[in-house]
């Protein structure tokens, strides 16, 4: 009766044990189990990178977007061969190496400490209007990321002044409104778990 009792303890505490543990889903992508807390992880970066902040430097199109609303830029700025405008119209003709001080009103344009520019045409890295998956793909893809790799990625997104602008706009901007370590922790469960992508929308699956 004792050996029946400690076997079903046992049991139920193992039980107890994996219920803790994030349960494995099937990726239609790859056929292989991924975990849902990664891909929920996703969902906070995709939502960081489809904020006004980020996505209207990430735009469709050749011209980069502005504002809250994210409406195409004003004086037909243009991406450019190097991503930083066309002659004339250069992304720092405008654009410092700071935000203007809070007195100079608000739409003013906005600066940062490294360089303010596009992603360059040969990989644009479009973040508006795509879905998860498509979001996921180009991220981790070294032709259309600029070649970064895993810890590279990661250091744009945690470090790099340009990505940090995001949280300190300057003046009548809003920042982004997922805090910064919240997006950085949830950037490091997505590539822990090994940067899985949610399924491709198809037909079966809109």
């Amino acid at each position: 009766m004792a050996r029946s009792l400690l076997a079903a303890a046992a049991l139920a505490a193992a039980s107890c044990s994996h219920a803790q543990e994030p349960a494995a889903v099937s990726s239609a992508d790859s056929g292989k189990s991924v975990r849902p807390d990664a891909l929920a992880a996703f969902e906070t970066v995709k939502g960081v990178l489809q904020s006004p902040r980020c996505v209207n430097c990430h735009p469709a199109g050749d011209q980069p977007l502005q504002g809250d609303d994210s409406h195409v830029h004003l004086q037909f700025v243009q991406r450019g061969p190097e991503g930083r405008g066309v002659a004339g119209l250069h992304c720092a003709t405008c654009h410092g190496k700071a935000n203007p001080p809070p007195s100079y009103g608000e739409h003013m344009p906005p600066g940062v400490a490294s360089e303010w520019k596009l992603p360059p045409p040969e990989h644009r890295m479009v973040f508006a209007g795509v879905s998860s998956h498509d979001l996921c793909e180009q991220l981790k893809d070294t032709k259309q990321n600029g070649g970064k790799d895993g810890p590279a990625l990661f250091h744009h997104m945690s470090e790099d002044a340009i990505t940090l602008w995001g949280w300190n706009p300057g003046y009548g901007r809003k920042p982004v409104q997922v805090p910064h370590d919240e997006f950085v922790r949830a950037f490091k469960t997505w590539q822990d778990a090994g940067s899985p992508c949610a399924p491709a929308r198809t037909a079966s699956n809109p």
